[in-house]
């Protein structure tokens, strides 16, 4: 005669059922099933890459925005210069009689 031992466990998590006969020559049965945790916690992790990579992108793209503004912005200076330089020597040559 066979004798039957059947073990149960269940963390809330996974549960675990274990199936042990006394026959020779006989299989244990170990059936073990999860909750999904580990997909949950990955798929949430990748959400978090995701968004976190586009806030960085995003953040380069303004980076190269401001940066092409402040260079506009320090030409139109450079040229405002040149201006006022040029205007001063024509003012001195004026004076001076030098530009005639």
């Amino acid at each position: 005669m066979s004798e039957e031992r059947i073990t149960e466990r269940d963390d809330g998590v996974t549960s675990e059922r274990i199936v042990e006969r006394s026959e020779p020559n006989t299989t244990t049965v170990v059936e073990r099933r999860g909750g999904g945790g580990g997909i949950l916690i990955a798929l949430v992790l990748l959400a978090a890459i995701l968004i976190g990579g586009y806030f960085f992108l995003r953040s380069d793209a303004r980076d190269a925005v401001e940066t092409e503004a402040v260079s506009e912005a320090a030409q139109d200076v450079g040229d405002a210069a040149q201006q006022a330089g040029d205007a001063v020597e024509q003012v001195a040559d004026d004076a001076t009689g030098e530009g005639e």
